[in-house]
């Protein structure tokens, strides 16, 4: 089988699990090191051609991460197409398992039994922290309703202020933000690079829990460790 994902969580996936099976990437699957899939272009804008040039059996996307007109385009030219979707931990493992076992016909791997069990472990959640979860700057955007990473951080005792607001990543000023009564900042690192000197100056009166966003946001193999690295960075 030959399989091209656009979804960088996916290929960590696919490629951990039965890396003979993955022949295109996009430029933003970093994971694992050393891939040797081809490179396809980006999430949003993939090299459809250079993607039919390949003749995979199977193409992985993702409902929030990649475009309908490509898929479509894809899915015109005779391709399969598998289009997931993943806004809670547990529609994330259940996606997980449709790719992995149902679509590429592998035995269900160990470690998304290990990721489901890590999960699972986690104490019950203290009195919740308010949170504001920015994802961008210039303009500031943030978490807002019905994410996969918001759903992890509710599981963690950090319930996202803007969580019943009507967008799922609101443009919020800045002033608001901090007028909005959360008790810390979450800066992931992914998709904007938050770092110690970008992003905690602008919220002065909060403490800011600087996150690997790779365990905040994807859904693969990292979801093992992410229980422990999120508590520690929370912590």
């Amino acid at each position: 089988m030959r399989v091209v994902s656009l979804v960088p969580s996916l290929t960590e996936a696919v490629a951990v699990t039965a890396p003979g099976l993955l022949v295109g990437a996009t430029d933003w699957c970093t994971h694992p090191a050393g891939l040797a899939a081809t490179r396809i272009g980006g999430t949003k804008n993939p090299d459809v051609p250079a993607i039919l040039a390949l003749r995979p059996d199977l193409v992985v996307a993702n409902e929030e991460e990649n475009r309908e007109p490509d898929l479509a385009a894809l899915r015109a030219a005779g391709t399969e197409v598998l289009v997931t979707e993943t806004r809670t931990l547990d529609q994330a493992f259940e996606e997980l398992d449709r790719v992995l076992v149902t679509a590429c016909g592998q035995a269900r791997p160990r470690w998304l039994d290990e990721a489901e069990a890590a999960w699972a472990a986690l104490p019950p959640p203290r009195a919740p922290r308010r949170a504001i979860v920015p994802v961008w700057r210039r303009p500031w955007m943030v978490l807002g309703r019905d994410t996969f990473a918001g759903d992890l951080l509710a599981r963690l005792g950090v319930e996202n202020v803007y969580a019943d607001h009507t967008e799922r990543y609101p443009r919020v000023p800045l002033d608001v933000l901090n007028a909005a009564g959360a008790d810390l900042v979450v800066l992931p690192d992914e998709p904007y690079r938050f770092t110690p000197d970008d992003g905690p100056e602008a919220f002065p009166a909060l403490p800011a829990a600087l996150v690997d966003g790779r365990y905040l946001t994807w859904y693969g193999p990292s979801l093992v460790r992410a229980p422990a690295a999120l508590r520690a960075a929370l912590r």
